[in-house]
């Protein structure tokens, strides 16, 4: 034995099948495989054999029982002398020492390889809160030769086939499910994402095996600032991702809009510049930019509460409060939240609007820069004005020229409404200049408002004479126009 062992250690390939050999015999501590709590990861680095690997079996010196095998998808192979060999879920180590073993019923003292060639793709089962559940193929690199081992896939892998996860995911506590084979219980590994974006804590990104099931489950709570956190990850929706949001209440244009990261579009709606398209083009898809795409906030707009309604894959809706005003007086970017496919962004009426507030509210982004209001009748200059949003009546009237002096009546004007229900409100407004901002004789304009100054009575008598005595009566009103 000593002496056919020395002549195998003289031949290079002999030498690498007999350590080959001992290795399996005596494996290395490293190589053991402790089974891991649920509560933590632990990674299988061997590779085990299944259906659709490409494998070299080489039996030492036996040249006709050595050969490549592709191994079918229950894992039995059918070899020469021995027959069935089921190698299915073992190692390339186990699988060559129980070849051997069956070998050495017929061989004295075999020496036998089993070595990768073309490892078989993973297909995995990805579900919970991302934008496409379901099963995937993923591929590994890797081969024989050489560089015999195997690259495996991960599960940030899994989620980028899977489009990535929602807004809605519970990035804590992500489970992974490892069918162990036989009637062995399926083994259950949570992952805690937060800690990879955290730190680069590559441990936690846990490798994939062929018919694992990846769970995404739904948060119970929603915190602001690890949504924009984990927006950049390399597992999260692309900014430029289209999203279709609902926008309602408050807003000049409600409806339904696409946002993406870098603009906002809509087939219906152009920017405050005239420009289609909206916002600039940079940026993450958020609360303000779909606002912004929905014509900005009316003068009404509560912006402390704002309430965004998510649908969940599990069927549920979160509910997540806005405050608009943190972000204009803090500087709080986190209350700007990211928005998500099927999301329906409330804009609720405020009870009491401070009027210096709402000035300004104005010289917000998610204001409009002008809001088109209607200034007609006895003005000298009527017509469509646009005008800062919030502007009072009053200065809505000086935009427009003025009151034409001769003709205008001056202690009351006529605001003409469009409501968002579809209804039209009219009310009579007396006017008083040297008030400020105020419902009940200078009301802050909204995009739309018509404006009606009215024929005084001398005016509105003028006219009909005029109508009545046809050339007599046009000199009466230039007589009447003159003072006399």
């Amino acid at each position: 034995m000593k002496t056919k062992v020395s002549k195998a250690l003289t031949q290079p390939v002999a030498g690498l099948a007999l350590l080959a050999m001992v290795a399996t015999t005596y494996p290395s501590p490293s190589w053991a495989q402790v089974p891991a709590p649920a509560t933590t990861v632990q990674e299988n680095v061997e590779y085990t054999l299944g259906g659709g690997d490409r494998i070299r079996i080489n039996v030492f010196e036996v040249p006709e029982y050595s050969g490549d095998y592709q191994i079918p998808p229950g894992g039995d192979l059918y070899l020469p002398l021995i027959g069935r060999v089921v190698i299915r879920g073992l190692t390339q180590n186990q699988a060559a020492e129980l070849i051997t073993t069956r070998y050495a019923r017929f061989l004295r003292r075999p020496i036998v390889t089993v070595s990768l060639i073309a490892p078989r793709p993973i297909n995995v089962i990805v579900s919970g809160e991302v934008v496409s559940p379901g099963s995937y193929t993923v591929g590994l690199q890797g081969g024989a030769g050489d560089n015999p081992g195997v690259q495996y896939p991960t599960i940030i892998s899994a989620l980028n086939l899977a489009e990535g996860v929602t807004l809605a995911a519970d990035l804590r506590q992500v489970q992974l499910r490892r069918p162990q084979g036989g009637n062995l219980p399926v083994k259950v590994y949570s992952v805690d994402l937060t800690q990879l974006v955290r730190t680069g804590t590559v441990d936690h990104d846990l490798t994939l095996r062929d018919g694992d099931a990846i769970f995404i489950p739904t948060a119970t709570s929603i915190n602001l600032a690890e949504l924009r956190q984990f927006a950049s990850a390399s597992f999260a929706v692309p900014a430029n991702r289209p999203r279709t949001v609902t926008v309602v209440g408050e807003v000049n244009r409600p409806g339904s809009y696409v946002v993406t990261g870098g603009g906002v579009s809509t087939a219906a709606a152009t920017d405050q510049g005239g420009n289609q398209g909206g916002a600039n083009n940079n940026g993450l898809p958020t609360v303000t930019r779909a606002i912004q795409l929905a014509g900005g906030i009316t003068s009404d707009a509560d912006i402390r509460s704002i309430l965004i309604r998510r649908p969940t894959k599990s069927g549920t809706e979160h509910s997540i409060n806005v405050n608009l005003w943190d972000l204009l007086k803090t500087g709080d970017v986190n209350q700007d939240t990211l928005v998500q496919e099927g999301d329906t962004i409330v804009i609720g009426t405020a009870t009491d609007v401070n009027p210096a507030e709402a000035t300004e509210l104005a010289d917000a982004n998610f204001s409009p820069a002008t809001i088109p209001v209607s200034v007609v009748g006895e003005v000298k200059t009527p017509g469509v004005l646009n005008l800062p949003p919030n502007t009072p009546m009053n200065q809505a009237i000086l935009s427009a020229g003025g009151f034409n002096n001769a003709r205008a009546r001056r202690n009351t004007v006529e605001l003409v409404r469009l409501n968002p229900d579809g209804t039209v409100t009219r009310r009579n407004i007396e006017t008083n200049f040297e008030q400020g901002i105020n419902e009940q004789t200078n009301p802050r304009l909204r995009a739309n408002d018509i404006v009606v100054v009215n024929r005084s009575g001398i005016a509105r008598i003028g006219d009909t004479l005029g109508t009545a005595l046809g050339p007599l009566g046009g000199v009466i009103n230039i007589l009447r126009f003159i003072g006399f």
